[in-house]
């Protein structure tokens, strides 16, 4: 287990940024993203700021011909990326209008919904010089890839992103196993659960912690789930149970499921998740005395109101998470994406402090500008029975090996508790 563990932290890197060539500047503007054509036209993103909020809810698109005469195509949706070429039209990817917490949709320069109404979420867009794009899509576990004109490519199990660890063959990894259930009110959902190595659902109950994804526009993928943040493959290989789930909020299932979060965070999620958990436990798989939550990011805030909801988890690990949202749409850097998710007390974990029974680990990265170590703070400083470790120098991820690995052995300490 400790050398697995060690491998975890070593392994892991952050993913590649997309470079801006060199000596494109728009007036005024600031350069986000660049596609070329083959001619040498350039398809530009740009913001009004090279600040988060506000630039990233007020792009335009714009086109440089080799001459440098540069064309302004329009504002765009917000968050807009990915631009591509097809033939001598640009296309691009953005939120779906009119707000700030939804799927994402494929836009031609004309700036009209091509992906309107598909039950799916487009994740990226890549250009094929002589080709329509190859459009990315999110479809419940899996990912598809298919032509913007329209044309089927490939379904792939799992995510579309390559795998992390190519070293670690040999190794007997948990089984894992596709879920799908409804929610209260008869939404289907998707999950995984991950199971110990060489154990099926029938040796059950089994001790489970709940992982939930941030975003909350994320989702998980059936591909090996195995990653610094504590994972379920990593729990696994200390003899526990790990469920997975995918609430609404997330990618996968359309801009309508994505969408349903919107000024309701925490909400339907949270039944969405403990819909999930009672399912385990009723079909005895779980043991229902011996729970644990852990989330990092939107899991960290999920993992925090979870215990204000219920009193069933022993344990929880609340990672560069959120407790008091009116304090992050103050003093975060994705203000404006934050108040469309919850803009009021009624939301925030630390109204509720009072009701938390778990004992909770509370871990923040100290230069955190996504989510401000102060939220880390305050929740430490309502919840007696809770320890708090801030990491120095990092920022809402952990980049250091010695951090991760302090992380997950801190870990393990806790959900030995189960």
């Amino acid at each position: 287990m400790r050398e697995l563990t060690d491998e975890i932290a070593a392994a892991h890197r952050p993913p590649p940024t997309k470079p801006t060539p060199a000596g494109v500047s728009i007036p005024g503007r600031h350069v986000a993203e660049v596609a070329r054509h083959p001619d040498g036209r350039l398809a530009v993103i740009t913001w009004s700021s090279p600040k988060i909020d506000p630039g990233l809810l007020n792009p335009a698109l714009h086109v440089v011909e080799t001459g440098g005469t540069v064309t302004d195509l329009g504002a765009t949706p917000a968050d807009a990326g990915s631009p591509v070429w097809w033939g001598d039209e640009v296309c691009y990817l953005a939120l779906t209008p009119p707000h700030l917490q939804g799927g994402n949709a494929v836009f031609d320069q004309r700036h009209r919904n091509l992906t309107e109404g598909i039950r799916a979420c487009p994740i990226d867009l890549v250009q094929d010089d002589g080709e329509a794009p190859v459009v990315v899509v999110a479809t419940g576990l899996d990912t598809e890839f298919r032509r913007l004109d329209g044309r089927f490519l490939a379904r792939v199990r799992g995510s579309h992103l390559p795998p992390r660890y190519r070293d670690l063959d040999g190794i007997p990894w948990g089984t894992q196993e596709r879920l799908r259930y409804r929610a209260p009110d008869g939404l289907e959902l998707d999950g995984l659960l991950v199971l110990p190595p060489g154990r099926t659902s029938r040796d059950g109950p089994y001790r489970l912690v709940t992982l939930v994804h941030g975003g909350p526009y994320d989702r998980w993928t059936d591909d090996l789930q195995l990653h610094w943040v504590p994972s379920a493959q990593w729990f696994a290989h200390q003899g526990i149970a790990c469920f997975l789930p995918n609430p609404r909020g997330g990618q996968g299932r359309g801009h309508e499921f994505a969408a349903a979060v919107a000024h309701r965070v925490g909400q339907e999620e949270w039944h969405d998740i403990e819909a999930g958990i009672d399912l385990l436990v009723a079909e005895g798989v779980a043991d229902g005395n011996r729970l644990g939550i852990a989330g990092w990011s939107h899991g960290g805030f999920m993992a925090a109101w979870a215990t204000t909801r219920t009193d069933r988890f022993k344990v929880a690990l609340v990672g560069a998470g959120i407790s008091d949202w009116p304090r992050l749409i103050a003093t975060g850097e994705w203000g404006a994406f934050e108040a469309a998710l919850g803009d009021g007390p009624e939301h925030s974990p630390l109204t509720y402090a009072d009701r938390i029974h778990t004992e909770m680990l509370i871990v923040h990265g100290a230069d955190d500008t996504n989510v401000p170590v102060e939220q880390a703070e305050l929740l430490h400083g309502a919840v007696k029975h809770s320890e708090l470790v801030v990491y120095p120098g990092e920022g809402h991820s952990l980049r250091q090996r010695e951090h991760r690995l302090d992380l997950l052995n801190r870990t393990r300490r806790l959900f030995a508790k189960l």
